[in-house]
């Protein structure tokens, strides 16, 4: 079975030889190592790049631990190197595993004939200061587990079946190869586990496993709902109190709260997004909404028992955007509307993604169905509010045809925008 991840390699192509460090992150088995070692490295090779030129290490293979070492790392890498009148690619998969990587590296900057991509899954060492730490030279590319239309190229059936699956098991790669669903539920939840889980654990010293515990199951069951730290301090804490034997303990600290969910966001599980006021023209501190980065690892916290149509589909609207190199946001419009006894009251809407790429702006909302006429204008009453030119959307689940009313607003089915719509810029009714 061949996955391809024609995004990714197009993005690898794009900046090859552009004198930066191509740093590829993601959550871990999303498909990094293989985009790395496996098309990339099949690119070049049918590129006319001499095999002996392209200088590939996996740091996590327990024959390469000696190379965490930086010294012994970048003696090896320099020993390779047999002419510096000839280019060679160094392909490093989870570079974190060496201690201090960064002057390894930058030492490679002032070589012209030599391009650097490397692999991690850490976000506070390959995302976060990226910039500086690369003296301005590192070009990051952040991997997502499949979209669905990568997942259903791939897929041993017809897109309902897939669909099925994929709202059920996400898009982590090595799902495909498992043949039941009893392998691909034990696959998530001890990837969950044993990946993710203890490495938080391991990586942030956390003293207090329960409260991590319940954050994740507060978070996994609130996707695409508005919530901050003190929100959920209050949940967990009620939760808390309803154990007797805790009446006279010392409740949880807000402070810890966010703290554990920066933990949890730096292993990439999940992303908060923020709220933006559309008429404002500025961005809200809270509440904001946390996504899932893949809704199969999202099921398997929760047991597979909290499938929620809706949100689920507005979580993989939400990654298919990001997958797509827009940036995006959740919205509120406000305006001014009547009570019921004539008293002017402000109201605000909710716009599911404020979308945008450059200059070109986008409003999403998700829809699972729009079951009759009064389901469908309280779709549209945000987007109705809005006053300006840019496009404004509906997506829903339902094959219909794409559409465009009176009012501006199209309306399109859900395959339609995952298969055929690879810009919005390039929407056309």
């Amino acid at each position: 079975m061949e996955i391809k991840r024609t995004n990714y390699l197009e993005r690898l192509i794009e900046k090859r030889d552009n004198g930066m460090i191509k740093v590829i992150t993601g959550l871990r088995r999303s498909g990094k190592s293989y985009l790395l070692d496996k098309i990339f490295r099949k690119y070049l090779l049918n590129n006319e790049t001499d095999e002996k030129h392209i200088i590939y290490l996996a740091l996590d293979a327990e024959e390469n631990k000696k190379y965490w070492n930086p010294a012994e790392l970048n003696k090896y890498l320099l020993s390779k190197i047999e002419n510096n009148n000839e280019k060679y690619y160094i392909l490093l998969d989870e570079i974190q595993k060496v201690n201090d990587f960064v002057p390894v590296l930058n030492g490679f900057l002032y070589k012209e004939n030599i391009d650097v991509y490397v692999t991690g899954s850490n976000s506070k060492m390959l995302s976060s200061d990226i910039s500086t730490e690369f003296r301005g030279r590192g070009d990051i590319i952040h991997v997502y587990p499949l979209t669905f239309k990568e997942y259903l190229e791939a897929y041993n059936g017809d897109k309902d079946e897939a669909w099925n699956d994929y709202v059920l098991y996400g898009g982590m790669p090595y799902t495909l190869y498992c043949k039941t669903d009893e392998e691909k539920i034990d696959y998530l939840k001890n990837l969950y586990k044993t990946t993710y889980l203890d490495d938080i654990k391991e990586r942030r010293n956390i003293k207090n496993e329960q409260l991590l515990n319940d954050i994740l199951d507060v978070l996994s069951s609130k996707i695409g709902s508005l919530t901050n730290p003190t929100r959920l301090t209050n949940i967990i804490n009620n939760q808390y109190l309803k154990d007797s034997k805790n009446k006279n303990e010392e409740l949880i600290n807000k402070n810890t709260i966010a703290s554990y969910i920066g933990y949890i966001e730096d292993a990439f599980l999940i992303k908060k997004v923020q709220r933006y006021d559309i008429k404002g023209n500025h961005y809200i501190n809270s509440p904001y909404k946390y996504y899932y980065e893949d809704i199969g690892l999202r099921n398997a916290r929760l047991n597979f028992r909290q499938i929620d149509d809706g949100h689920i589909m507005e979580n993989i609207i939400f990654n298919e955007l990001l997958s797509r190199r827009y940036n995006v946001d959740i919205g509120i419009v406000e305006t001014y509307d009547k009570d019921k006894d004539n008293k002017t009251i402000r109201v605000n809407y909710e716009v599911d993604f404020v979308v945008n790429k450059g200059l070109k702006k986008y409003y999403i909302q998700s829809s699972y169905k729009l079951t009759n006429e009064d389901k469908t204008n309280q779709e549209k009453q945000s987007l109705i509010h809005i006053d300006d030119s840019f496009k404004k959307i509906i997506i829903v689940k339902d094959n219909i045809k794409t559409r465009i009313d009176n009012d501006g607003i199209v309306t399109m089915g859900l395959y339609h925008f995952l298969f055929y719509v690879k810009d919005l810029v390039m929407l056309r009714i």
